[in-house]
Order: C-alpha cells, then sequence, then structure tokens
C-alpha cells in the first residue's frame, strides 16, 4: 500500500497565507482550506515564489522549496 505524496507548491501556499493573513503553514491548515485531505501525506515543491518569512509545516519538502523558504526567511518543520 504505497503512500503518494499530495505535492502543494510555493506559490499556492504563498496565495494561502496572504489571503489568510497567516504566518504559520501546517498540514492542518491546508486541510481547512481545501488544499489537502485528511490521510495526505503533504510534500511542499519548489514551483512559485516565497514573499515573506512563514513557518511551514509538511511532511516532506524538496530541496528547492526548503531553499526558498529559508532564503524568504521562514523555517521548515517536518510533520509527523
Amino acid at each position: 500500500n504505497k503512500v503518494v505524496s499530495k505535492p502543494i507548491n510555493l506559490d499556492d501556499i504563498q496565495s494561502l497565507s496572504e489571503a489568510k493573513n497567516l504566518q504559520e503553514i501546517t498540514p492542518e491548515v491546508l486541510r481547512q482550506n481545501g488544499l489537502a485531505s485528511k490521510n495526505d501525506v503533504i510534500k511542499v515543491l519548489g514551483r512559485g515564489e516565497i514573499k515573506s518569512s512563514l513557518t511551514i509545516s509538511a511532511h516532506k519538502f524538496s530541496k528547492s522549496a526548503q531553499e526558498a523558504i529559508e532564503k524568504a526567511g521562514g523555517s521548515i518543520t517536518v510533520a509527523e
């Protein structure tokens, strides 16, 4: 039973953070806003741009996404 990652791009996270005025993005926030389902393994991918320092929690991060988040002054947390 292979676990499939749910890809979420930086541009989606940036749009969500701007629309909702959020500094912290978690799997719960993504679920509440329809970007992920309850059992999704969320992987943040590097498409798009992060313009503000966000704290982002997800199950996986691509290398480019991690670098972009940290370059913008944000941080990542690997969720359980």
